[in-house]
């Protein structure tokens, strides 16, 4: 394929190069068409068919090779063969010529350019597979666009070929019909400058603006054939309506109370979503409960002979409860009645795009709304495994109900919900087995950072299988029994509770949107566009139940577009933005991330350099006796560009700030480097990771320079 290339390269090369040479482009001025023009005409006309072809493969070689010469002769077309067989023969020699320059582009630099910008050329990838021919039209219509330069630059795109071939032909059909009409009439014309006036490009530039203005037009239509069969009240109640008070949802209404809309926030069971009340708030106070165990039980690391602890499982989940009902007001009705917002405890169901109903234990109210916004959230999913019902099971939603600590307890599933909820349990003393179908633990991050996460709960006597996947569940002998398939063969894990931790499913059942036809994604999602709207342009959905990330900051992230999109879409809309989300998971060691890792760019061919920094190293970790973890950047080679960041280790989570705020804003390694970082912090690693990068592309030609420099100045 390289040969391939460099062949193409050269013969391309030596044929611009001798176009050039020989001066032949003095052969495609109106000058010398006109000195020629009497013997091409008795040319023409004594061989007409011979004197077409000539013309069509010169003009096909000329546009191919992105030579200058093709508006002359489109002028040269009209005044030999005239409007109509001129037309013809332009049109599709232009068009033939065009598809061969962009296979050409495509064949010798699409794959060098999207491995090398791929994840930057994502989006412009996205929006050319869905509206490339519209583009391209707009573009073939607007003389001020040279069209060789079109040509290439598609060849860079994922446009199928065949589109871009037939868009060409039409788009350019209106320039050539008033080139080669003008060729018709080429002893009157002195110079190119003649053919198009201000007017003319002005008019062109206006033909070229119809097809955004047809798509307009376009959805206007869809979204009036969608609405078709709803009535729309005459008049409504509310700007807007929020199904579910999780971290979506609460952010929608609070920025429709803050712009003194009148919100509506519908929530059927407790405010605050998982969030709150099952998911981030209460994992994190009994993380930290197990890791007080965990550190007392390393008393002799920090210089204490004995220390120990005594606790009952029950204070600890009722600390963790206590915990949530301090928490609670920041989410609570009261907090958002006085925000303004209008709060409903009921179930919600969307009966047409324009009214919700709400059945709450005073009756059943209908609501009239402008716009809806959908942040219903998820729920635990749980895998149809032959017998799990008989043997019973937590997840975590209900895990938090728990006040006995169980013996041995089988956690199924190895992301971080699963992870962070395993490490918890072993440190107050139950046996855990963590069970994971795929090859690690973690498996959205790099092998070797799962693999540090995977050491350390086998350091803490964590049983982890990986490669086992769960087949059947059974009580024998009165016993509970997992029995799971690894290389083969059958492992029995006996076990008193089950944790089911392997995802979470939207919610998209039971409150309208089957009755409407809003349809979901593979990965049962409320289906939506860019500006988070679903097939109705008034319904928008944001936060778990529309993907595609699962995080509380990400959930309140698209409610900010969800909500300003509903109320002042109109006016401007804005397309959520995934450029840069973080995560992280809080095992110990914690593991944060932003943007790509080193398995991602791989995936997407994404070319990239990699910079450690062992945080074992790091005087604030040596003297917190947390000596361990990594600082991971992938930068664009040769460049301080950050393209994502991992880090392993204490306090990772809060770590990864400093570079999410560096990729959102385009600040590079170099300036992190500049930046005074407090002495002795864990934040340094970030500072000596930049130092690391700046070490490896030093100058070393400059610096041997420096030094003969030094030596000469020492005598």
């Amino acid at each position: 394929m390289k040969r391939n290339r460099l062949a193409l390269i050269v013969v391309i090369a030596a044929l611009v190069a001798a176009f050039f040479a020989f001066d032949l482009g003095r052969f495609f001025t109106l000058e010398f068409f006109k000195s020629q023009q009497a013997a091409i005409d008795a040319y023409f006309r004594a061989n007409p068919f011979q004197a077409a072809a000539i013309f069509f493969a010169i003009y096909v070689a000329v546009t191919g090779l992105s030579l200058p010469g093709a508006a002359i002769m489109t002028l040269v077309a009209g005044a030999i063969f005239g409007l109509a067989w001129g037309t013809v023969i332009v049109s599709f020699a232009s068009s033939i010529g065009a598809t061969l320059a962009f296979l050409a582009s495509r064949f010798l630099f699409r794959d060098a350019i999207q491995q090398r910008f791929g994840e930057n050329l994502k989006a412009v990838n996205a929006g050319v597979e869905r509206d490339g021919a519209f583009y391209l039209f707009t573009l073939r219509l607007v003389p001020a666009f040279p069209f060789f330069v079109i040509n290439l630059v598609m060849g860079l795109t994922r446009i199928r070929t065949w589109t871009f071939y037939w868009v060409s032909q039409v788009g350019m059909l209106a320039g050539t019909l008033v080139y080669v009409n003008a060729g018709t009439q080429i002893a009157k014309i002195e110079s190119l400058k003649g053919i198009f006036s201000p007017e003319l490009i002005i008019s062109f530039t206006l033909l070229g603006i119809f097809p955004l203005i047809a798509k307009w037009i376009v959805n206007a239509i869809k979204a009036r054939k969608v609405y078709a069969r709803w009535p729309r009240p005459a008049k409504f109640d509310r700007n807007l309506v929020v199904i579910g008070a999780g971290a979506a949802g609460l952010v929608s209404a609070y920025i429709a109370a803050a712009v003194k809309a009148r919100v509506t926030l519908i929530e059927k069971d407790r405010m605050g979503g998982d969030c709150l009340n099952t998911g981030c708030v209460p994992s994190k106070a009994l993380i930290k409960s197990a890791r007080l165990l965990s550190h007392i039980r390393r008393a002799k690391e920090y210089g204490l002979k004995v220390a120990s602890a005594e606790f009952d499982f029950a204070d600890v989940m009722e600390r963790v409860q206590r915990v949530i009902k301090t928490v609670e007001p920041h989410d609570s009705v009261e907090r958002y009645t006085g925000l303004g917002v209008e709060c409903i405890e009921g179930e919600a169901k969307i009966t047409s795009p324009w009214t919700v109903e709400v059945k709450t234990a005073s009756g059943t109210r209908t609501l009239a709304t402008r716009a809806i916004v959908i942040a219903a959230g998820a729920r635990p999913f749980v895998p149809p495994i032959p017998g799990i019902e008989q043997v019973g099971y937590v997840t975590s939603d209900t895990v938090w109900e728990l006040r006995r600590l169980p013996k041995r307890l089988v956690v199924l599933g190895g992301g971080p919900i699963g992870c962070e909820l395993t490490q918890c349990f072993a440190r107050f003393g139950s046996q855990v087995t963590q069970v994971e179908m795929l090859p690690r633990i973690l498996i959205r991050e790099d092998p070797e950072i799962s693999d540090r996460v995977a050491s350390r709960f086998r350091e803490e006597g964590i049983n982890v299988l990986v490669n086992h996947k769960a087949k059947e569940f059974r009580i024998e002998n009165g016993g509970k029994v997992l029995i799971a398939e690894h290389n083969g063969r059958d492992v029995r894990v006996p076990f008193d509770e089950l944790l089911c931790a392997v995802g979470r499913l939207p919610n998209t059942k039971g409150y309208g949107l089957e009755d409407l036809g809003i349809p979901t994604t593979k990965m049962r999602t409320v289906e939506t566009n860019e500006y988070l709207q679903t097939v109705y342009p008034n319904i928008y959905a944001c936060g778990d139940v529309a993907g595609p990330y699962q995080f509380t900051h990400t959930a309140s992230h698209q409610a900010w577009y969800a909500a300003v999109n509903a109320l002042f879409g109109r006016f401007r809309k804005f397309k959520a933005d995934y450029s840069v989300i973080p995560w992280a998971t809080f095992t110990d060691p914690e593991v944060a991330r932003v943007g790509l890792n080193e398995t991602e760019a791989k995936e997407k061919n994404v070319l990239y350099e990699v910079t450690t920094y062992g945080m074992d190293d790091l005087d604030r970790a040596i003297a917190d006796e947390e000596a361990h973890g990594v600082v991971k950047v992938l930068t664009v080679p040769g460049k301080d560009r950050i393209l994502g960041v991992t880090i392993a280790g204490e306090h990772a989570g809060d770590l990864i700030i400093e570079y999410i705020a560096a990729m959102r804003h385009g600040i590079g390694l170099n300036k992190i480097l500049g930046t005074i970082h407090i002495y002795p912090t864990l934040a340094e690693a970030n500072k000596y990771a930049a130092g690391v990068w700046k070490k490896a592309h030093a100058p070393k030609e400059l610096l041997r320079w420096t030094e003969k420099f030094h030596t000469w100045m020492r005598g």
